[in-house]
């Protein structure tokens, strides 16, 4: 029987802040790679996935369903199994990948490696491990959060609200899953990714939403920089007022030293 792993922060209750702070539609995700695919037997209800499948498929099953998957190198093709870690990068790989891209996404073969060149990959391991971060599962190496432009706007804003960085985000072309997840793996940073063709196609994500790939250490830190908003009066959903409108009433309380030196 599947013994559940102990996990080392409250991720129930950051999960049930955020969702509450950002009213998002669904639930972060906790993204494991493992080492030895063996390792899935040690978390609570895990459903191996039994199909072969798109990687973008996961997280709409997790987010979705709740369901907790794990999935290895026999569940991909060469390309979601290569940015997951889960298969070798070989030169025959790339050949493949960049003649298919060739006659889809770039004008030549040229074009297409140097897309192949540019995208960051999950260390190897045998299996990788999804779940809805609220279950407490597993100590997570990545967060997956989906959510509109305004509520991204915010998250980051929560990020900022102290020890202050300007954050840099990347657009590889087809391939979120590299700009968001793998980047977000091989940097320790926050990674801010459009949702690509597949994640729309084949992962449910609806034309007005965005993935957040975010370090576990800064979950934490974005609850904390939220709720110092939304104390100050800054807070999801974000009031409309349209270009017609005088907006004093609402930057004097936002800017009162400002307002009163303007």
């Amino acid at each position: 029987m599947a013994r559940k792993e102990a996990s080392k922060t409250d991720w129930a209750g950051l999960t049930q802040e955020m969702e509450h702070l950002l009213r998002l539609k669904a639930g972060p995700i906790a993204y494991k790679r493992l080492e030895k695919a063996a390792e899935l037997d040690k978390i609570a209800e895990v459903m191996p996935l039994d199909r072969w499948a798109s990687f973008c498929q996961v997280p709409a099953m997790v987010r979705t369903m709740g369901l907790t998957i794990g999935a290895t190198r026999d569940n991909f093709g060469e390309r979601c199994a290569r940015i997951n870690g889960l298969a070798p990068t070989t030169e025959k790989q790339v050949a493949w990948e960049a003649e298919s891209f060739a006659n889809t996404w770039f004008a030549n073969v040229e074009e297409a490696r140097k897309q192949m060149a540019a995208y960051p990959l999950v260390p190897p391991g045998e299996a990788v491990v999804l779940a809805p971060l609220v279950a407490g599962k597993l100590e997570p190496d990545v967060i997956l959060i989906y959510a509109n432009p305004a509520q991204m706007m915010l998250l980051m804003n929560g990020l900022q609200f102290k020890d202050y960085q300007r954050f840099q985000f990347f657009f590889i072309g087809e391939g979120s899953c590299a700009d968001g997840l793998a980047q977000c793996y091989t940097t320790g940073k926050p990674a801010l990714a459009i949702p690509c063709l597949g994640e729309r196609s084949f992962g449910a994500v609806g034309d007005d939403e965005m993935v957040m790939a975010l370090p576990p250490a800064m979950m934490a830190k974005a609850v904390e920089g939220l709720q110092a908003l939304k104390a100050r009066g800054i807070g999801y959903p974000i009031m409309y007022l349209g270009p017609l409108c005088d907006p004093s009433p609402v930057l004097v309380q936002i800017y009162p030293e400002w307002w009163e030196r303007r």
